[in-house]
């Protein structure tokens, strides 16, 4: 099992989410009553429906973070995940979502995700950086 399917597997066990196809087209999503809050497009890969004020508040935080990749302009963060760290990193930060989804419009529009905006590279061992395909 990929480190996103035991994340996926793990949400999908809170009560207040729910699963189904991401509506940007690639892979699974879980969603609240309000919202869609994650995309699992990889099996490391999870785009998290943050929201502006999130963000803004943990920017810093997030900027520090290997797992994390911001797109300006955007209030999805993508998660990568590496690790079982990571993995707990990306529940940590549903729970944040779905306390900044209640504070936003039932079905606000999240906008696109960032599928496809963001590269993620890994190194091989002779520590070259190349993209993850």
């Amino acid at each position: 099992m990929t480190l996103a399917q035991r994340a996926l597997e793990r949400l999908q066990a809170w009560p207040d989410l729910t699963a189904g196809p991401a509506s940007c087209g690639t892979g699974r999503a879980v969603r609240s009553a309000r919202s869609e809050i994650a995309h699992f497009h990889t099996p490391h890969d999870v785009d998290l429906y943050l929201a502006g004020r999130a963000i803004g508040r943990f920017a810093d935080d997030l900027r520090e973070s290997t797992a994390i990749r911001l797109v300006p302009g955007s209030r999805w963060v993508t998660v990568h995940l590496d690790c079982d760290t990571d993995v707990d990193l990306l529940l940590s930060l549903v729970s944040v979502a779905l306390q900044a989804h209640q504070d936003l419009p039932a079905e606000a529009s999240a906008g696109g995700c960032n599928f496809h905006r963001v590269t993620v590279l890994r190194r091989d061992p002779a520590g070259a950086a190349h993209p993850v395909p």
